[in-house]
């Protein structure tokens, strides 16, 4: 089989890496990929948003499975003009991609079909908006509805906090024109039930917890994720069931109904309250950095398992038993404005698994490109042995305009 991966970051490699362990794959193409992928895979210089030019390819190189990475191309569009060609992807239509293209649209089909979320209120107006939140207080939940690369939501402590990310979203139009969510704020933990669905068909995956503040102690600004482990101790194997049974099924079969079935990766941002797991934001594709740490804990075959999904069946996954967790550098600053072309070596000397998410290679030296740089993989039987095997790896790095976390899965040893 020839697959194309559609991305360029960490999840997209993470992806490809496993793909690649998969004996019915002949050929793996990334579009556009980055300079990390080049050894191992065929990376195509086609950009992600050139949905003609990746279509043509696709064609032309007689592609028999396609999976889309970021949140941006399915909204795009990219999979309806493929599936009208004829071709097989294991990601969704634009139409089903709205449960994440849309915040708003999630939280109506949720209310419609009973799925456990947050009490909402929706308002494109500031001055409307502001007036709702001085009548419910703080905290509170403020989200952008739409595409923010996982930056659109603030969990607002103060009426001041909240206020400022009204003024940002509804006035300064920070993430483009759009809607705010203003949310109820739910306590409890978070984590993070992906599954692999078609039709009603779903069959998830194990959960994850990500790290979404740039510092230790989750302080700091909302970042794409600089962390994440697999499994959690906290979230017990009933809950993971509920979870299944009353948000992951029914959001599949809300869909059809819809008449916008869900093919490919369904994510649930989930929460753990005091009345059962509720959803914080559904997503349509691969976490990250939730995937570079799920996928090497699977231990069946990823394409298989997909082509038995796209076949009708409900196949079954086999996980390894060991903790998985992974550690992310970014550039200094992000995830505000950051500097980049900065030097970083020592990656020759990792042995962990080492997943690319924004590198170049350049005039003979690695540098970073982007915000979140590096995913570095560490597996034990316990969580503080794949903790210190991570950061074994992460050691190995000298790049001084990098920083990561020292704490991820600090949660799971709480517990």
């Amino acid at each position: 089989m020839k697959i194309l991966i559609i991305g360029k970051g960490g999840r997209e490699h993470a992806i490809a890496w496993k793909i690649k362990q998969s004996p019915l794959v002949s050929e793996i193409f990334i579009a556009p990929g980055n300079d990390g992928m080049k050894a191992q895979f065929n990376c195509i210089p086609i950009g992600e948003s050139h949905t003609d030019q990746l279509l043509e390819f696709a064609l032309k190189n007689k592609v028999d499975l396609t999976i889309v990475g970021p949140e941006a191309v399915l909204m795009n569009g990219l999979v309806d003009q493929f599936q009208q060609h004829g071709l097989t992807l294991f990601s969704p239509t634009k139409g089903a991609a709205m449960v994440e293209g849309s915040k708003d649209f999630a939280k109506r089909l949720m209310q419609k079909y009973g799925i456990p979320t947050a009490q909402y209120a929706t308002f494109s107006d500031y001055d409307k908006a502001k007036a709702y939140l001085d009548r419910v207080g703080a905290p509170i939940v403020i989200k952008y509805d739409g595409i923010a690369a996982g930056k659109g939501v603030v969990v607002a402590s103060t009426i001041e906090v909240a206020e400022q990310a009204l003024k940002e979203m509804l006035l300064d139009r920070k993430f483009g024109d759009g809607e705010v969510i203003i949310e109820q704020f739910l306590e409890g933990p978070e984590f993070s039930l992906m599954a692999l669905v078609h039709g009603e068909k779903v069959v998830p995956l194990v959960v994850a917890q990500d790290h979404k503040r740039a510092y230790d102690g989750d302080q700091g600004p909302n970042t794409g994720g600089m962390g994440a482990y697999t499994p959690v101790p906290l979230i017990s194997e009933s809950v993971v069931q509920d979870a299944v049974e009353k948000i992951m099924k029914p959001m599949a079969q809300a869909m059809v109904q819809e008449g916008i079935p869900f093919t490919g990766v369904l994510y649930g941002g989930l929460i753990l309250t005091s009345s059962g797991p509720q959803v914080i934001e559904f997503n349509a594709r691969f976490g990250d950095p939730e995937t570079e740490v799920i996928l090497p804990k699977m231990k069946s075959d990823l394409v298989e398992i997909i082509l038995e999904l796209l076949n009708g069946k409900t196949p079954e996954i086999e996980w390894d038993s060991r903790f998985y967790l992974g550690v992310v550098l970014a550039s200094k600053g992000y995830p505000g404005s950051f500097t980049k072309g900065e030097e970083i070596q020592g990656l020759e000397k990792v042995t962990n698994p080492l997943f690319h998410m924004g590198t170049e290679f350049k005039d003979g030296k690695w540098c970073n490109s982007g915000g979140r740089v590096l995913l570095i993989v560490g597996k034990g039987e316990t969580i503080e042995a794949a903790q210190q095997d991570a950061y074994r790896g992460v050691a190995q790095i000298n790049a001084p305009n990098l920083f990561y976390r020292t704490d991820i899965g600090y949660q799971a040893m709480k517990t």
